[in-house]
């Protein structure tokens, strides 16, 4: 710690090191999936990567990911050429899982080098003698050793972490007031991963504000004639430049159509195999209640009920029974109700970088909350830029205490083998602990973090895992019921991830601009 920043690099090593020992853990069809881009991208030409359909497992990422793809591919075949057999459905040797492991592991130094740039731009007003509570160091623990993003990268398998990098450094750039480069960043990864569309008001309405307006008048409303066309040119072609060479060649091939079709697959269903812990999960619940009670008593027609699809864990369309089905149409004119009063906030009550971090983290949860098809690790979208609100201000630290503890418990049925769960323990513990005790000391002469209801409402996490993970499993409604624990787990975290939500939303809302935010 004496030496400057030797700090920052022993927590990179040492996380990555605990990236190498989990290699040998469980993975997901994730690692199947990615490597049946590989071999796409690498023997296909360009014009089969959007069709090619031998595996079910179909390339549904944007095409800059897709060119990722064929880059490793590149790499892979010195490991083990028969991985990248189209034909080699499930292939798993031992160097196609180390190639595949280390490639997550090694693309993770952009990731590392935003959390870098990121803990530059947190506020040093709250000098600490002793580094462990300097806030620099507590967000770069909390952006780099993320248990949420080491177990569903580094055992689940992904790639998030390099695009987490490229948001980050982003964000980061914004903050620095290069919008130019942050613009850039940001046009690249949503070519990279489309889900990040969910945060892109937050960064068109935070460019348009303080880039494209170059100033404000003494009350803090907008100076219109500030208004720089040549700012607004330069951010069009930044995007039309990057959308050009994204799609640009599958527009000449007449093919963005089937890309668009790949990309956006509306008849996957309201929600995921296991239900994201937001307002649908609430529903389908209330809807299943609310369909036994009928049935005791004998408002429902039991003939004209169907089997519980929406319970049965699989990915596919249903209708629900008492409360009314739910179209993409609808999900899509929640999620924008849901996401307005932030953009409003970041237009007329400008507060700098912090408020483009509010408006982003509420855009990610308001996606989140009401979108379709929604999956349960994208509540990471959230949580990663939230951390770094969470050093800087107390009200937002419960806040983040609240949403990374539910939402990184909400993950835990992702690995649900034997082996990994004295792992996910673990590692949710010690993250959970470091989190709480470090921002508690942080703003230990502020109020308490948390109200003693929302701490009751954490604790009792722990009995619902040890029901979820030793009591049901010897029970008999194992076999008749077996999604229970499912069930239990995504509406209980459902709860806390809502909660939450309206939390950061009345703190965005009835926070004041002072004076100095008003001059800027």
């Amino acid at each position: 710690a004496a030496g400057g920043r030797a700090w920052f690099r022993a927590l990179a090593l040492g996380v990555s090191f605990l990236k190498c020992l989990l290699i040998p853990a469980y993975y997901s069809t994730d690692f199947e999936v990615h490597r049946n881009w590989l071999a796409i991208t690498h023997n296909l030409p360009l014009s089969q990567w959007y069709y090619e359909a031998t595996s079910e497992w179909t390339l549904d990422y944007p095409p800059f990911f897709a060119w990722f793809e064929y880059a490793l591919s590149h790499v892979a075949k010195y490991f083990d050429p028969k991985m990248l057999v189209i034909e080699n459905l499930n292939y798993t040797s031992r160097a196609t899982i180390l190639f595949q492991r280390f490639s997550v592991i090694f693309t993770d130094i952009l990731f590392i080098y935003a959390v870098r740039e990121c803990c530059r731009c947190v506020n040093g007003k709250r000098a600490a003698k002793d580094i462990l509570e300097k806030p620099t160091f507590i967000l770069a623990v909390l952006l780099l050793w993320n248990f949420g993003l080491l177990i569903v990268d580094h055992i689940h398998f992904q790639y998030n972490g390099f695009l987490f990098g490229l948001m980050l450094l982003s964000v980061a750039r914004l903050c620095q007031k290069r919008y130019l480069e942050g613009a850039l960043l940001f046009a690249v990864l949503l070519h990279f991963k489309h889900i990040y569309m969910y945060v892109a008001p937050a960064y068109g309405i935070y460019l348009l504000r303080s880039y494209c307006f170059t100033a404000n008048n003494a009350d803090g409303s907008l100076k219109w004639r500030s208004f720089s066309l040549l700012h607004v040119t330069l951010l069009g072609l930044i995007v039309c430049l990057v959308s050009a060479l994204s799609l640009g060649p599958f527009i000449v091939l007449g093919q963005l159509p089937q890309v668009l079709s790949r990309l956006f697959p509306f008849k996957r269903g309201l929600c995921h195999a296991y239900w994201a812990p937001n307002f649908w999960a609430l529903y389908n619940a209330m809807d299943k209640a609310l369909t036994v009670f009928g049935l005791k008593c004998n408002f429902l027609d039991p003939t004209k009920i169907p089997k519980a699809s929406m319970t049965g864990g699989l990915v596919q369309e249903f209708q629900h029974t008492v409360l009314p089905s739910v179209t993409p149409l609808a999900t899509l004119i929640c999620t924008f109700i849901s996401i307005l009063p932030s953009v409003f906030c970041l237009w007329f009550k400008p507060q700098g970088p912090r408020g483009f971090l509010q408006c982003l983290v509420l855009c990610a949860l308001s996606s989140f909350m009401f979108g379709w098809h929604v999956h349960e690790k994208a509540i990471l979208l959230a949580i990663l830029p939230l951390s770094l609100l969470s050093v800087q201000r107390a009200k937002d630290a419960g806040i983040y205490l609240i949403l990374t503890t539910t939402g990184h418990f909400s993950l835990f049925p992702l690995l649900f083998t034997s082996p990994e769960l004295p792992i996910k323990i673990l590692l949710m513990l010690l993250f959970t602990v470091y989190s709480f005790s470090s921002l508690k000391s942080l703003f230990r002469r502020e109020r308490p973090l948390l109200s003693w209801l929302e701490t009751i409402y954490l604790v009792q996490l722990v009995p619902l895992e040890i029901f979820c993970e030793i009591i049901f499993p010897l029970t008999p409604w194992k076999r008749h019921f077996p999604f229970v624990p499912l069930l239990l787990t995504s509406v209980y975290c459902a709860l806390g991830v809502t909660y939450a939500w309206l939390k950061l939303y009345v703190s965005v809302l009835t926070e004041r601009i002072s004076v100095r935010q008003k001059a800027e």
